[in-house]
C-alpha cells in the first residue's frame, strides 16, 4: 500500500475508541483553546469585513458562525471561524509554527453541521485523525524556510476530518488529501510584515479542507501520489529531504499529535520563553521600568527572523506586538504580565512600553540552534551596574513543560473576560462539559449550539 492510500485509510477506519487517553486529552485542549480563542476575537480587526463579506456572496446555508449564528456555506463558515480563531494569536501550535486547531476545529464543525450531525465520539475520531496526519507532515524550520508552516501542513488535518465527518470512502478521501496538496501555500512575511493575512491563512486552510471534502466526494480527483511524487509533497516542501514513507511509522499506535503545545502569553511562540524570563526577572527584583539600563534578547536564527524585527507600529498593531520580541519584552517589564488587552491598539500605542522598546535589542545566535526550537537567553543591565542572565531551552507550554490543567481552564476564562460578546456563565459551563464528555455527545452540533453568543440581557 501507498504512502497516500495509508494516510487515507488510518483517517476512514479510525474510532474514539483506538485515540488513548492522553490523545483524547490533547484532542479536547486542542478544541477548547480553538473556541475560546475565536469567542475572545470575534470583533478583532478584519472579521467584521470578512462577515460582511461572505454573507454578501450568500449561498447555501450549511453551517454556522461562531459567536454570531451567521447561517453560511459551510466552506464560508469554516473560513470565518478559523479567522476568528487566529485572530488572537493565541491557539495551540507545534513547533516550529503550525497551528492546527484554529483550522480544524472549524472546518470539522462546519461538516458536521453540512451532513446533519455526527456523534461526539465519530466528532473525536476525526480530530484525533486530521491532527495526527498534519503532525506527522510537520516540516523542519529548515524546510519551512519562511513558507507559513500552517500554510503548508496544516492543509491536511481540516480536509481528513471533514472527509471523515462527510463519511468519504477512503478512495475519496485520498483524493480529498490529494486536492489540499495543490492548496498548500503562505508566507511568514505576512507576520513580518504585520498583515491580517497571518489570521486569513489560518481561514483558508479551513477553508480549504471543506472544500477539497465536498469536490472529492462528487468525482473531483487529485494527484494521488501528492506526497512521494516526483513533484509531491517531500520533493516541493521537504526539499528532497523529507522521507514521507517514514511519516506514517508507527501510525495509529505512536501517536504525534501529543506534540503539540498551548501558550501561556497570548503572543508568537517565539516570544513565549523571552516572556517568562523577564517576568521571572521582574518578580525576583521587583523591577521597575526606570531601573533598566539595556535589554539584550539573543535568539535562534529561525526565531530571530520571525520576531526579532525592529519595533514598528503598522497598521495593524495588535500583529505587529504579537511579533516582536521587543515589544513582548517591554510590555512584560511595564505591565508586570502578558495578557490579552496587553496588545490591544491603545495598549501597544503606550509610550512607556515605547520608551522602554528603545533600550532593547534583539540578536540571532546560531549557537542556540543546538538547545531547541524555542531556546532564548535574556542579558537585562539595571541602573545599578549590575547584569543579570537568565537563559531558557523550554518555553513554557511547550510538551516538555506542558501547562497544568488549571492554566488551561485559565486560558479559557481569560479568553471569555476578554471576548466582545461573551458566552453566558451557563453556556460557558454547558460548552466545558460537553468538551469534556465529548465522545458520549449524541450529537456533535451541540457544541455549535454552545458557542453562539446571546444578545445582551438574556445571560443567565
Amino acid at each position: 500500500m501507498n504512502i497516500e492510500q495509508r494516510f487515507a485509510d488510518f483517517v476512514c477506519a479510525l474510532q474514539a475508541r483506538d485515540v488513548p487517553p492522553e490523545a483524547q486529552r490533547i484532542v479536547r485542549l486542542v478544541l477548547l483553546a480553538a473556541t475560546g480563542a475565536a469567542v475572545a476575537g470575534a470583533a478583532e480587526d478584519g472579521i467584521e469585513p470578512l462577515r460582511a463579506l461572505l454573507r454578501e456572496r450568500g449561498g447555501t446555508p450549511q453551517a454556522t458562525s461562531f459567536v454570531y449564528g451567521d447561517r453560511l456555506p459551510a466552506a464560508s463558515a469554516a473560513q470565518l471561524n478559523g479567522t476568528m480563531c487566529r485572530a488572537l494569536d493565541y491557539c495551540d501550535a507545534m513547533a516550529p509554527g503550525i497551528h492546527i486547531g484554529s483550522s480544524l476545529v472549524p472546518a470539522a464543525l462546519a461538516a458536521a453541521e453540512a451532513v446533519g450531525g455526527c456523534s461526539g465520539a465519530e466528532f473525536m475520531a476525526a480530530l484525533a485523525a486530521g491532527a495526527e496526519i498534519s503532525s506527522r507532515l510537520n516540516l523542519s524550520e529548515a524546510m519551512y524556510d519562511g513558507f507559513d508552516p500552517t500554510g503548508i501542513a496544516v492543509v491536511f488535518a481540516p480536509t481528513a476530518a471533514a472527509a471523515r465527518i462527510l463519511k468519504l470512502t477512503p478512495q475519496q478521501t485520498l483524493h480529498a488529501l490529494a486536492l489540499a496538496f495543490n492548496r498548500c501555500g503562505g508566507s511568514f512575511q505576512s507576520n513580518i510584515d504585520g498583515s491580517l493575512a497571518v489570521r486569513a491563512i489560518q481561514g483558508w486552510v479551513a477553508e480549504t479542507g471543506v472544500v477539497c471534502a465536498q469536490m472529492a466526494q462528487r468525482g473531483f480527483t487529485g494527484p494521488v501520489h501528492f506526497l512521494s511524487g516526483l513533484y509531491g509533497y517531500g520533493y516541493l516542501y521537504g526539499r528532497g529531504e523529507l522521507d514521507v514513507h517514514a511519516s506514517s511509522d508507527g501510525l495509529g499506535s505512536e501517536w504525534r499529535l501529543l506534540r503539540m503545545m498551548f501558550k501561556k502569553y497570548p503572543s508568537c511562540g517565539a516570544t513565549q520563553g523571552m516572556t517568562e524570563l523577564v517576568l521571572q526577572l521582574v518578580a525576583e527584583l521587583a523591577l521597575r521600568p526606570e531601573q533598566v539600563r539595556a535589554v539584550r534578547v539573543v535568539l535562534p536564527p529561525y526565531s530571530f527572523k520571525l520576531v526579532g524585527q525592529a519595533w514598528r507600529i503598522g497598521s495593524n498593531p495588535r500583529v505587529d506586538a504579537q511579533f516582536s520580541a521587543q515589544y513582548c519584552v517591554a510590555n512584560a517589564i511595564v505591565r508586570r504580565g502578558s495578557a490579552l488587552p496587553h496588545f490591544r491598539v491603545d495598549a501597544v500605542h503606550d509610550a512607556e512600553v515605547g520608551r522602554l522598546i528603545e533600550r532593547i535589542t534583539v540578536e540571532s545566535d546560531p549557537a542556540l540552534n543546538a538547545r531547541g526550537h524555542t531556546a532564548v537567553d535574556v542579558v537585562l543591565q539595571t541602573e545599578d551596574g549590575r547584569t543579570h542572565l537568565r537563559s531558557l531551552d523550554v518555553a513554557p507550554g511547550f510538551p516538555d513543560d506542558p501547562l497544568s490543567d488549571a492554566q488551561q481552564r485559565a486560558r479559557f476564562d481569560d479568553c471569555m473576560a476578554y471576548a466582545p460578546r461573551p458566552l453566558a456563565p451557563r453556556q460557558q459551563a454547558d460548552f466545558l462539559q460537553a468538551v469534556g464528555q465529548i465522545t458520549e455527545l449524541p450529537d456533535a452540533r451541540r457544541l455549535m449550539n454552545l458557542l453562539i453568543a446571546k444578545p445582551k440581557g438574556l445571560h443567565d
